[in-house]
This record gives structure tokens, sequence and C-alpha cells, in this order.
């Protein structure tokens, strides 16, 4: 069975590709070409565009009472819900997941997204009225905000284009997604499942494309938001842009996350937390919490335990259930990878397990050896700036107030955990750390709370109420008393 493409999901079918460029998806384990699928160009945008914006202003879909398009959302999640084994897989496939992390998070958290956003949107606030300080009523509306650009990334790629879509539809709005080059493929079953559940045409309009194409549906007069998650050098300009055309536009963006573990903390237990905090989907993840805290009292016992920890992880083919560790989405992220661990070393840092050259047992592929560094200042490089891949930091602290500091010493606040034996403890500091999610002895994201970051990690909020009101505007009426 072939999974080459040859069109786009534009305006509810499927439309020949006004270009003939091609990308070539390319499995990162075995360095094949697994599927060709058309690369969208500017004409592409164009055609999209106008779909949402014509099914915004003269279609059905901003008209229709939250009631209905609720009804047609939970028939996606229905069909979604039945696909989720195939979905993971083609997530494998196209950008090296773990299959293990594929099925417990790359397709199931989707669907569970949509779940989450369905409770939400039966009870919120769609239309409600208040009474004014002049003592007459205020009804008080969210409307849809309008045509939504949605530029997700390829290390979670639904996972990340739920979290724009989903409430941007149940909101009333339109969508134009931009899938990363490296993962087309997830989107096209995607786009199977929306017309399958019966969104209308022109709601929801794929065209997977590079970053110059991307910039020109940044930057489209006809998109009234945009939703990105990426890297913060990427989010900077995709804020000037929208700044400069006052768009409305939510950004998760980048982090280097700090894993503060107490003296008192359960080593086994957090040695086995970290393992999945640190280095989920092979460390390719924004919320991966790279910089471990020790005290220096307690530092070369968490040291030894995390370096046997990720020494013995099993890296290789993704496919296998075995797997903990798969490859690189791509070459050059590997190169970055390797880059970095190479810095480290000059830095001053000392492995303590792993390091460059490939895992044992393979000899192909974009995989790099899981690693860990001690001896780290919060200073370097490896410390301060997101590597993207496994590779983690341990840091020594002095005292409690000197890790807060140590793990607010940064550009980014994504993420974080706090591992000890006493809850309140945990909860002091994380309040004292300045992310926006946090974890005491467990990381997890819930799709009822808002998810986003401070600082350099991004603008507005994900999931949620909060999530959902990203793609609404307000608006006032005011009634005669």
């Amino acid at each position: 069975m072939t999974l080459d493409r040859d069109a786009f999901y534009i305006d509810g079918g499927w439309a020949a590709p006004v270009g003939s460029d091609l990308l070539q998806v390319v499995s990162p384990h075995s360095e094949e070409v697994v599927a060709i699928v058309p690369e969208g160009s500017v004409g592409d945008i164009d055609a999209a565009v106008a779909a949402a914006r014509r099914a915004f202003d003269q279609g059905p879909w901003p008209r229709m009472s939250p009631a209905e398009r609720i009804a047609v959302i939970e028939a996606f999640s229905m069909l979604y819900a039945g696909r989720l084994g195939e979905m993971a897989d083609l997530i494998t496939t196209e950008m090296g997941s773990p299959t293990s992390f594929s099925n417990l998070a790359q397709a199931p958290a989707p669907w569970m997204q949509i779940e989450a956003f369905l409770t939400i949107a039966r009870e919120y606030p769609w239309e409600s009225t208040r009474v004014g300080n002049l003592g007459t009523p205020v009804m008080v509306r969210h409307e849809p905000v309008g045509v939504v650009a949605a530029i997700p990334p390829w290390n979670v790629p639904q996972f990340t284009i739920m979290s724009k879509v989903i409430p941007a539809l149940l909101a009333g709005c339109t969508v134009v997604v931009k899938p990363a080059p490296e993962t087309p493929l997830d989107t096209y079953l995607m786009a199977e499942l929306l017309q399958e559940a019966g969104v209308p045409a022109g709601v929801v309009n794929i065209v997977t494309a590079g970053r110059e194409v991307g910039e020109h549906l940044v930057s489209h007069p006809g998109i009234d938001k945009v939703a990105f998650t990426g890297s913060t050098a990427a989010g900077r300009k995709i804020a000037a842009i929208c700044g400069d055309q006052l768009k409305r536009v939510s950004l998760e963006l980048g982090g280097k996350s700090a894993a503060i573990v107490l003296d008192d903390a359960d080593l086994a237990k957090t040695i086995e937390g970290l393992k999945f905090t640190a280095l989920m989907n092979s460390g390719q993840a924004c919320v991966a919490q790279t910089r471990i805290l020790a005290s220096r009292a307690n530092y070369a016992t968490v040291v030894d335990a995390l370096a046997e920890a990720v020494g013995a992880m099993v890296v290789g083919d993704p496919a296998d259930p075995a797997t903990e560790i798969g490859p690189m989405v791509a070459q050059r992220q590997q190169e970055r990878v390797e880059k970095y661990i190479a810095l480290g070393q000059e830095e001053g840092a000392r492995i303590v397990t792993g390091g460059n050259g490939m895992p044992d047992g393979l000899d192909r592929g974009w995989y790099v050896r899981p690693t860990v560094f001690a001896d780290v200042d919060n200073s370097m490089r490896i410390a301060q700036e997101e590597i993207f891949g496994p590779v983690l930091s341990v840091i020594a602290y002095d005292d409690v107030d000197d890790a807060v500091r140590i793990a607010n010493d940064s550009d980014y606040g994504l993420a974080g955990t706090v591992w000890t034996g006493d809850q309140e403890a945990g909860l002091d500091v994380a309040r004292r750390v300045r992310a926006g999610t946090y974890g005491v002895n467990t990381y997890t994201m819930d799709f009822a709370a808002p998810f986003g970051g401070f600082k350099a990690s991004g603008i507005g909020r994900e999931f949620g109420a909060e999530g959902l009101g990203q793609y609404t505007e307000l608006k006032s009426v005011y009634l005669e008393g």
C-alpha cells in the first residue's frame, strides 16, 4: 500500500497543486523514502485561504449554533477514535517517534483533546447577560475570531494540530493548516475523517509547505489569527508580522525546563519519572526537562543513578515496541544534537553516559546516543539553549533557594517538575518557579487546564476554557432596561 499523495485538501475536496514541486517523506530510521506528496506554493495557500474566507464570510459554519457544531465534532471524535492505531503508525513512520510513545501519546492524546474540548464547549458561556453598572442588562457574546492559520511542528504533529483546530472549529472559525514538510502523512488521514464527519467545505483546508510559503500564510490579509507551535526564533518573526498587521496570535514556543530533585525524593521513582519527562519522544519535546538540578550533597548519587538508567535505555527501530529512544527526525537534527554534545565537552562538562557516535548495533538512521552531562554550570550553552534531543545536563545547587534561582535563570518558562517526599515543600517550589506548567513528583498535561509558557516560551494558552477563548472575540451588546 502506497502512502504517496498527489493533492491538497481544499474547500472540502482534494485539489491538485498549483505547482509541480514534490516533497519526499523520509524514514528517520531507514533513511528511505516512504512517501511522496506535493509541496505547497503561494498559489495553493491563496486557494486555501480563499476557501476558508468564503466558508467563514458566507458559509454555514460560523452561523450554526454551538450545539450544531458540537454535534459535527462529536462525529469526528468517534471516527478519530476508530483510527488511533493507524494514526500512531503513520506518525512513527514519518517522524520516527517510538511506537510505544506514538500509541501512548501521539494518537490517543489528540483524541483526548477533542473529547476535553467538547466537554468544555458544552458548558462554555457563548452568550450570557449581566447587569451593568447603570442597572441595565448587557449581553456578552463570544464570537469566532475568523479565519485561523494553524501551523504545527513535526515532533507531535496531531497533538499540536488538535490544540488549534478543535477549539477554532468549536468557536465557529475556519482554518488553514500548514503541516511541517517532515510530517504531512497524518494530516491526510485527519482530512478524510473531517470530510466523513460532515465538516462543511472550506471550514478546514490543509496545505503542506516549507518556511517561505508558511510566511506567506502568516502575512496573508485573509487570515485573522495565527496559532503557531515551534521554535522561539520563528515565533518572534511571526509575532512581528502579526503585530504589524494587528492580527491575533498565539505562540507555543521552546523550553529549557528544569527538574529539581530535593534530597528527600524517592530516587528510584524520580529517575523513572525523569526518563519520561526528560526524554519523551526521544527528547524531541518542548516540555522536556533536560536540566536536572541536584543538591551538592546528593549530586554524585543522582548523577550515577541517572547515568545508569539513561545508559540502559533501548535505542533503535521506532517500530519495535521495546524501543525507548528512536532517531532524530532528520539528518540536520542529528547533526545539531551532535554539535551540542561536542560543545558541552568544549565548555568543560563531563559525559557520564552517551557521547557522539552511532548507538551500538545501528549503522544507519539519524540516531544519537542518549547523553548525560555532569559538572554543568547553568551558564553553559548546553544548559541555556534548547537542544531538542536526548541530552541531559545535571546541575548542582546549594539549597532550595539556589535551585529555584537556577530553574528561573533561563530565557524560557514552559515546564518543570520538583521531586520530593514532601508535597507541601513541592508546592512551595512550584509557586516560585516561573513556568506555565509544573509538576510535583509527576509531569503530565490535563486538557481541562491551560497550557503555555512564560517569557520566551510563548504567548497565550492552549487547552481548557482558556484555550477555547483564544479563538473568540468578545462583543458587548447593550440592551434597553
